[in-house]
């Protein structure tokens, strides 16, 4: 069920590499940052070519393929978590960030927007948190 990818990002990077930062140093860069820039590069490439990027693509997809492609991604990941190495698992959960943050752009949703939430939860219980948000349909 797992596919292969090629190096190539789906943000059309044309670097390829998974580990690559801007101060060549590894992987000593904050993922917030990383996920900003990220979200900056979907921003910008929303009404690009869809012959030339993928990120372009998907938004001339419509959202409803948006959401076929998180729901594909997050499956690959769970498969990877239960018959793949560590790296198969990074590199899904990296193709599902990615497809996750194109339809956070699509619906108006930052990253910053998704932080804020998750500060909210920090500190209180999962169980005391979802038992908060009984009422709201969670």
């Amino acid at each position: 069920m797992a596919k292969k990818k090629s190096g190539a990002t789906k943000s059309g990077g044309s670097n390829g590499n998974a580990n690559a930062n801007t101060n060549g140093s590894g992987n000593d860069q904050a993922i917030e940052t990383v996920l900003e820039r990220l979200y900056a590069v979907i921003e910008s490439r929303k009404s690009g070519d869809p012959e030339t990027s993928h990120t372009a693509r998907m938004f001339s997809r419509g959202r409803r393929k948006m959401c076929e492609k998180v729901g594909e991604e997050s499956v690959e990941v769970v498969v990877a978590a239960l018959t793949e190495p560590r790296e198969r698992l990074v590199s899904e959960s990296a193709d599902l960030l990615y497809h996750l943050m194109i339809l956070w752009s699509d619906t108006g949703i930052t990253p910053q927007d998704v932080g804020a939430e998750l500060a909210k939860r920090e500190g209180i219980s999962g169980i005391a948190e979802k038992a908060s948000r009984k009422g709201d349909g969670s």
